[in-house]
C-alpha cells in the first residue's frame, strides 16, 4: 500500500494541530486540489464550489492557494452572533454549523482572507473543514504543492518564505 503525504501526516486522534501549508515553487495551477475538494463536499468537480482557491500572485509572480487557516483565535468565531462557529481545541478545525448559521456574513468579513463564503442553496456560511483531518486536496495534489502539517511547521515555512 502507497503512502500519502496525507495518510502520513494524520491521524484519528492527533498530538498536535495541523494545518495545509501551500508551496507555490511546487503548484502548477493544474486545480486537481480545487476538484478533489468539490467533489469530497458537494460531489460534482465544480471548481466554484471548492473550499480552496488557486489564483495567481502577480506581487510573486505564483499560484497561490486560498484557504482557511483554521486561526489560532478565529475571527470569524469570535464575530458570529449564532454561535454557529466552533473549534475543535484537540484537533484545531474550525467549523461552521449549518443547521445553526442565519447566514448572516458577519464571518466573511470578520475573516482577514474573506474565506468563508455564503452557499446559495443552503443559504449559510461555509468553509473548508479538514475533511475531518484527512485533507482530500492534499492527497490528490500530484506535485505536493499542499501539505499537512503541525500549525509550528507551517508557520517556519511561511516565515521563511515570506521575509
Amino acid at each position: 500500500m502507497e503512502l500519502t503525504v496525507a495518510s502520513a501526516h494524520s491521524t484519528a486522534a492527533p498530538s498536535v494541530q495541523r494545518v495545509l501549508v501551500h508551496d507555490s515553487s511546487k503548484c502548477t495551477a493544474c486545480c486537481t486540489c480545487m476538484i478533489a475538494c468539490a467533489m469530497r463536499h458537494f460531489g460534482v468537480a465544480d471548481l466554484e464550489k471548492s473550499f480552496i482557491r488557486i489564483v495567481f500572485n502577480e506581487e510573486f509572480r505564483a499560484f497561490e492557494a486560498v484557504y482557511c487557516h483554521h486561526c489560532d483565535n478565529p475571527y470569524c468565531l469570535n464575530i458570529c452572533p449564532v454561535d454557529a462557529i466552533s473549534k475543535d481545541e484537540v484537533t484545531g478545525i474550525v467549523r461552521i454549523n449549518p443547521l445553526i448559521c442565519i447566514g448572516c456574513g458577519s464571518c466573511t468579513f470578520a475573516c482577514p482572507l474573506g474565506i468563508p463564503r455564503r452557499d446559495p442553496q443552503m443559504r449559510v456560511a461555509v468553509k473548508c473543514d479538514l475533511c475531518e483531518g484527512d485533507p482530500e486536496c492534499v492527497k490528490q495534489c500530484p506535485t505536493q504543492a499542499l501539505r499537512y502539517v503541525p500549525r509550528e511547521e507551517a508557520y517556519t515555512f511561511l516565515t521563511e518564505k515570506y521575509r
